[in-house]
């Protein structure tokens, strides 16, 4: 999970979408140090660039984060596997919902009809 430091992530979105680009540095220095992971998880650094691209949907943002990791030297399938598996995440955690809320609505429905006794 990203984290935001001391400040609220709408505080984190403001500072993003500013124009002037110290302003961003700020907010990009503060979400590495929220998240000391960073340079070790590709998962998490595709979830902060997500993050990023949510506040401010500008390649050239984008692209200013994206050249501080540089020198990480993400592998590109480490990369592409960790969206992958986020995705999934998601996915599987909205099936576990809808499947929830239909056994709410159908609790024993279906097998009492099926099982049920002739009279």
């Amino acid at each position: 999970m990203v984290k935001h430091g001391a400040l609220s992530k709408s505080h984190v979105y403001q500072l993003l979408r500013s124009k002037d680009a110290r302003v961003r540095r700020a907010a990009f220095t503060l979400l590495e140090t929220s998240n000391p992971r960073l340079r070790r998880s590709s998962e998490l650094f595709i979830e902060i660039t997500r993050f990023i691209w949510d506040a401010n949907p500008n390649y050239d943002v984008y692209q200013e984060f994206t050249k501080r990791h540089f020198q990480v030297r993400y592998k590109v399938h480490e990369l592409i596997s960790a969206g992958l598996k986020i995705e999934k995440q998601k996915k599987q955690s909205a099936a576990a919902d809808h499947l929830t809320d239909n056994t709410r609505h159908y609790e024993g429905g279906f097998f009492r009809r099926l099982f049920r006794r002739p009279s």
